[in-house]
């Protein structure tokens, strides 16, 4: 059994998107012969909380933990927030803030706390990690950002100590959808990219969750990273409670919505509907888990939809499947920003295995939407398609009437955790081949 360091600031009982990724690579890595290590801070600043996640740590995993410090208490201070308050990620804003208060907050993270709030553990990380893996060597060290600190840990542990190293990019880094909105001076914008070149040439492989980031990485970088998307575990779906179809015709949105997802077409289309057929939409119904941004709130108030929308602020994940496959139709908005055409969001690949129609909102020459025509599980509509929207929703209501509305998935096996976790193992066996080959050759 081959043993893999994991360097990860996401973890249980952390909830959201970016905990599962490795939670699940590391559930399935020992069924091929890869025991992993997992090093992730003991008081992470995490968006929510699921323990229900701590189902999938395997009891022979072993979680090293240590303290972080990062500058969140003093940014809650000069915000004016709790200090029991939770930090959003991507701009998701659940309240007013002061617009100048917010304005000097975001310049400073983007300008001072390269490349995130979390590089002061990089330091306190190495020497830890150096004394550790002395003691208990492994065989690769992995990396998992953002936040892209993990990257520069791993990158110092490689420096030091020449264990073959692959960074795994969630996201992309300067290509983020958030980052022109950091207010970065053109140094801090300088450091930020001579960074992600620097962890990009120096990692033995890296790792990108989709084609379009594939290719941008190739065009900055001059590397083919290796391909290996977010995906859905099939344990999850064989777990959950049987669900029957909801009665009402019943859109649901899991996850956060920022203000980049909240699409004005989406919620004028329903509202449009409404009106124009009373007697097939009387049963219409939006249900959104996971925490929204408060122009969503206003969305809902705008186009007088506060009787079709119900609101769950967060659900933990294991009660998450069975809801999926209860729904009529899935809703999925791509944030509306530059880099819309490598989204991918993590909920795609559980939308698909839940087996029901997927109406999305974004680039229709996206990532997203072509594995959703891959697959023919539903149709990607242009942000400025409203009346497509509208028409789409209106026939798969009419079908759903009719008992014919499904999604004619297929093909969706390929995303499943345990194949993709075999992609992901099958890259190690090379990358600490040729490391050893390296060795004993040199020697």
């Amino acid at each position: 059994m081959r043993r893999v360091l994991v360097i990860t600031y996401y973890w249980p009982p952390s909830g959201g998107a970016g905990v599962q990724r490795w939670l699940k690579f590391t559930k399935y890595l020992p069924l091929l012969n890869w025991q992993p290590v997992i090093y992730t801070p003991e008081n992470p600043e995490a968006p929510v909380d699921d323990p229900s996640l701590q189902a999938d740590i395997l009891p022979e995993t072993e979680v090293l933990k240590r303290p972080i410090w990062e500058p969140y208490s003093v940014y809650k201070r000069f915000m004016g927030m709790k200090p029991g308050s939770r930090i959003n990620a991507g701009f998701l804003s659940e309240q007013e803030k002061s617009h100048k208060k917010e304005g000097i907050s975001v310049w400073i993270r983007g300008n001072f706390f390269i490349p995130d709030a979390r590089k002061f553990w990089i330091k306190p990380s190495v020497r830890y990690l150096i004394k550790y893996l002395h003691k208990n060597p492994v065989d690769a060290i992995i990396s998992t950002g953002p936040p892209h600190t993990m990257h520069l840990i791993a990158l110092r542990l490689k420096e030091k100590l020449g264990v073959p190293w692959m960074a795994d990019f969630r996201d992309p880094w300067t290509e983020i959808d958030y980052y022109d909105q950091l207010r970065l001076t053109r140094r801090a914008d300088r450091k930020h990219k001579t960074l992600e070149k620097h962890v990009l040439h120096r990692a033995d492989r890296v790792v990108v969750v989709g084609r379009t980031m594939s290719e941008r990485y190739n065009m900055i970088a001059g590397i083919q990273p290796l391909v290996v998307p977010n995906g859905f575990d099939e344990e999850d779906f064989q777990k959950a409670e049987k669900a029957d179809p909801l009665k009402e015709f019943t859109i649901i949105h899991i996850g956060a919505m920022n203000r980049d997802r909240n699409h004005a077409i989406f919620w004028e289309a329903v509202a449009e509907l409404l009106k124009e057929e009373p007697a097939l939409t009387s049963g219409f119904r939006i249900r959104l888990v996971g925490k929204l941004d408060r122009s969503v709130h206003e969305s809902i108030a705008r186009y007088a939809l506060e009787e079709q929308v119900s609101v769950t602020p967060y659900l933990p994940h294991n009660q998450i499947i069975s809801m999926l496959k209860s729904a009529s139709a899935l809703y999925l908005p791509i944030n509306n920003t530059p880099n819309a055409r490598l989204i991918q969001t993590g909920k795609l690949f559980e939308y698909l295995a839940a087996g029901r129609p997927i109406l999305g909102i974004g680039p229709v020459d996206g990532d997203a939407a072509g594995i959703i025509e891959e697959c023919k599980a539903g149709t990607m509509i242009g942000f400025d398609h409203m009346e497509e929207v509208k028409g789409t929703l209106l026939q798969w209501i009419k079908l759903s009437l009719d008992g014919k509305l499904a999604a004619e998935t297929s093909g969706t096996g390929k995303f499943s955790r345990r194949n993709l976790t075999a992609v992901l193992a099958g890259e190690l066996d090379k990358l600490t081949g040729a490391h050893n080959r390296t060795i004993t050759k040199t020697s």
